[in-house]
């Protein structure tokens, strides 16, 4: 879903702007009401691991990829506004530093992922976990039913966008002047990646980490559910003392670190990603590159690990672990910048003082006890 300058027209590109730029805006003021000063390395933490987790691009039936986002799974446990920002950066950096989605078409983008993405995400878990204990495996079914429905969300609204482009932008002969696909192309084929494979992957990723964290932490599933019930957890106690939570998630990040270079072994890129170049014009029924897409493409050129390789191709599984650490440290320490900002903003104006209700969150709600 990261999709390139060029497939866009610049009037889609703006209204993409204009949803994130305020939306943005909004979740830099909602999110101190649940990132409390304990919860800035976490939201760093989540981020950072929303870079990886859309670092594995996994080989779909059709021939191209797909890959999950973790949007879903920070709106969960951080709630949905700090999901926008965790995976607005890391979509950001994508951007800059690796050329991995367009400039232009960054707005789009995270309205698609960061946006639509977690917010129905969280709606869908909010709908089915109710007021059931935060120990339930509803909310288990809860998180993944939801994470699997906002992604495919995300992904339907990509393909629409990109499906739209030739009958709105096209030459006085109908020729496309950006995506080449219509709607009857571009949506059967971001829903065949995303309710297959993709979907798959964010909601196991999603469910299985509230799985763990029901024994594990459950203070952090706390941060985001004040006032939900849960039995006590005092049998869980001891293994989360022998494994303590922020050790499993450090091993974690290391173990998708090493195993990204996996996505190196898809036979080919995801749908509405291909260079010019890469397009197969016969098959589009196309005599050229349409001239918009050719005009836009790659006009950020200044991306320093260009598709996540610091070797030039000469050692491209150490160019992507490489990369993967790069881009969780500038992710991490970015995320948690802005959170301190938000915070001590907040507390000038008077916006840190506890409200009813609330202690549960700052008690129990770090992934680093």
């Amino acid at each position: 879903m990261h999709i390139p300058d060029g497939y866009l027209s610049p009037q889609t590109c703006a209204v993409g702007f204009v949803i994130a730029v305020p939306t943005l805006a909004v979740a830099a003021t909602r999110v101190k009401k649940v990132v409390k000063a304990r919860q800035a390395p976490t939201l760093a933490l989540l981020s950072s691991m929303c870079f990886l987790i859309m670092m594995f691009n996994v080989p779909i039936p059709d021939g191209t990829t797909a890959h999950a986002v973790g949007g879903t799974l920070v709106a969960v446990l951080l709630g949905p506004w700090a999901a926008v920002i965790a995976v607005s950066v890391a979509l950001a950096f994508q951007a800059l530093l690796f050329g991995d989605g367009g400039i232009l078409a960054y707005g789009v983008n995270v309205t698609n992922m960061a946006i639509v993405l977690p917010f129905v995400g969280y709606g869908i878990y909010r709908l089915i976990a109710g007021r059931s204990y935060l120990t339930s495996g509803r909310r288990v079914v809860a998180g993944a039913v939801g994470a699997y429905i906002g992604i495919n969300a995300a992904a339907v609204l990509a393909g629409f966008e990109l499906g739209i482009q030739p009958g709105l932008f096209h030459t006085a002969s109908g020729v496309p002047l950006y995506s080449p696909y219509h709607l009857s192309q571009a949506i059967p084929a971001m829903a065949l990646a995303h309710l297959t494979v993709a979907g798959a992957a964010e909601a196991i990723l999603t469910g299985g980490v509230i799985a763990y964290l029901q024994r594990a932490n459950l203070g952090l599933l706390k941060v985001n559910n004040f006032g939900i019930p849960g039995p006590d957890q005092a049998g869980t106690a001891p293994a989360a003392k022998r494994l303590r939570p922020i050790t499993v998630a450090l091993a974690a990040i290391v173990v998708m670190v090493v195993l990204t270079p996996i996505g190196l072994l898809a036979p080919g890129g995801a749908f509405g990603e291909d260079a010019p170049q890469q397009l197969d014009l016969a098959k589009l029924h196309l005599s050229a590159i349409p001239s918009g897409l050719n005009k836009y493409n790659g006009i950020w050129n200044h991306a320093i690990f260009r598709d996540y390789d610091f070797t030039g191709d000469k050692h491209p599984a150490l160019g992507y672990i490489l990369s993967a650490v790069v881009g969780i440290l500038v992710i991490g320490l970015v995320v948690f910048g802005i959170a301190k900002l938000v915070q001590a903003l907040a507390a000038r104006r008077g916006g840190d003082a506890p409200t009813a209700g609330g202690g549960h969150g700052d008690r129990g709600g770090v992934a680093t006890p």
